[in-house]
C-alpha cells in the first residue's frame, strides 16, 4: 500500500501559556517524492509545525503521519525515516566532518562500515574531501551547512526537512547544495523545504503552501497558483495572499 509522505489530519496545538491555539483542526498531505515548499510571515506557524512534523514539539491532538507511520505511538522507529536539516546548525563544531558524520551514523543505527562508505560518498558528492579532517568550526560558512546537509542524510532518509538550508551560504556551496537535494529526489526522497531565499524557491519546488496566523491559505502547484491568482512569480503571490512583504517577513 502507498502511503502519503506526510498526513496531517485534525491537529489542533496551542503553545503552554497561551490562551488561543496556533492551528485549529489543521489538515494537510504531502505526496511521496514530492518537492514541497512551505512559506509565510514570521508567526504565521511554519517553523512549528515543521517542529510538529519531526516530533520536537508535542501536546498537539489529532493525527500526524509519516510514511504511515503515526508519530505519536512509534516515535523510536519513525527517527529513521525522516532526517531534518535545521536552520541553526545542529553538529559539533570541535569536530571534524569525518568526526560529526560518525557520531550521527552511530546515532543513526548504522554500523561501522555502513557509515565509513556513506561518509566517503557524501564526502566526494558534496565537495568535502579536502575539508574532512579540519575542525569544523575553522570552516567557512558554506561548508558548514554542507556538513549540517551530510548529517541530515546520513541514513538515507525517506522524508527530508529542510529550514533554510542554503542560508548565508556562497553561490557555489548553494549550487553544490540544491544540486544534491535535486538529486536525492530523483532517487525518491520527498523534501520539505522552507527558506526566505524566493527565487531559489520558484526553481525548486513543484507544490508549495501558503501558511498565514496558524492556517494553510494556499496549497497546489505552484504553476496553478500563480495561473490562479494573475500572479507572475511566488513573491507577488505570497505578497497578494498575505499582505507582507515576504523579505521582511
Amino acid at each position: 500500500m502507498s502511503y502519503p509522505a506526510v498526513d496531517i489530519k485534525n491537529v489542533n496545538f496551542a503553545y503552554d501559556g497561551q490562551s488561543t491555539q496556533l492551528f485549529n483542526n489543521l489538515n494537510l498531505s504531502i505526496d511521496t517524492g514530492e518537492r514541497f515548499g512551505l512559506f509565510g510571515p514570521n508567526g504565521a506557524g511554519k517553523t512549528t509545525l515543521m517542529s510538529l512534523m519531526t516530533g520536537l514539539l508535542h501536546g498537539w491532538d489529532g493525527d500526524i503521519k509519516l510514511l504511515g507511520n503515526t508519530i505519536k505511538t512509534k516515535s523510536k522507529s519513525i527517527n529513521k525515516l525522516f532526517g531534518y536539516v535545521p536552520q541553526d546548525l545542529s553538529l559539533y563544531e570541535e569536530l571534524t566532518p569525518v568526526e560529526n558524520l560518525a557520531f550521527f551514523g552511530a546515532w543513526a543505527g548504522l554500523t561501522k562500515k555502513e557509515t565509513k562508505e556513506r561518509t566517503e560518498e557524501l564526502l566526494k558528492i558534496l565537495h568535502l574531501k579536502d575539508a574532512q579532517n579540519k575542525i569544523v568550526g575553522k570552516l567557512s560558512g558554506g561548508m558548514k551547512r554542507k556538513v549540517n546537509l551530510a548529517i541530515g542524510v546520513i541514513h538515507k532518509p525517506g522524508i527530508l526537512f529542510l529550514d533554510e538550508p542554503t542560508v548565508g551560504v556562497d553561490v557555489q556551496a548553494r549550487r553544490d547544495i540544491i544540486n544534491y537535494l535535486l538529486k536525492l529526489n530523483k532517487s525518491g526522497t520527498t523534501l520539505i523545504y522552507t527558506s526566505h531565499q524566493l527565487s531559489e524557491a520558484e526553481g525548486f519546488c513543484r507544490q508549495i503552501a501558503l501558511m498565514d496566523k496558524g492556517k494553510i491559505i494556499a496549497n497546489d502547484r505552484l504553476e496553478n497558483l500563480l495561473e490562479q491568482h494573475q500572479q507572475g512569480g511566488l513573491e507577488g503571490l505570497f505578497l497578494s495572499l498575505t499582505g507582507n512583504n515576504y523579505a521582511n517577513a
